[in-house]
Parts: C-alpha cells; sequence; structure tokens
C-alpha cells in the first residue's frame, strides 16, 4: 500500500483498516509460533502498513498542513 491510496480516506475507514492489519499481523505471529510456513516478508509488510494508516490518523487528527 502507498501512502498517496490513504489521502483520500476519511478517519472510520483508517481506523477500520489498521484493525484489519493488526488482525493479519497477529494471525501472521500466531502461524509462525505454530511451526507452519509463513512468508515472513508479510510481517514487514504488515508492520509498514500499520504504521502509514496510523501516520496519516495522526496528520487528520491532529489537523496537520500540507496533509
Amino acid at each position: 500500500m502507498k501512502f498517496d491510496e490513504l489521502l483520500n480516506k476519511d478517519y472510520k475507514e483508517l481506523k477500520d483498516m489498521e484493525n484489519a492489519l493488526r488482525k493479519e499481523y497477529f494471525n501472521l505471529r500466531l502461524l509462525s509460533k505454530t511451526t507452519q510456513e509463513v512468508k515472513t516478508h508479510g510481517f514487514r509488510r504488515c508492520r509498514r502498513d500499520i504504521a502509514r494508516v496510523l501516520t496519516r490518523m495522526r496528520q487528520i487528527s491532529g489537523g496537520v498542513k500540507n496533509a
């Protein structure tokens, strides 16, 4: 996901997206601990997507200019 894709979403959509990403990250961790094969690049992608969503949410709630 690119940050540009988040610019036109509102706070509620971002919150829903954050919850979905956190669930996905939890499931990845769960699969890795139960010795099932997991694509390890998914961890990094998921963490970074969560960070992007949280950054955009902070911009919206904080009223940051140029956002």
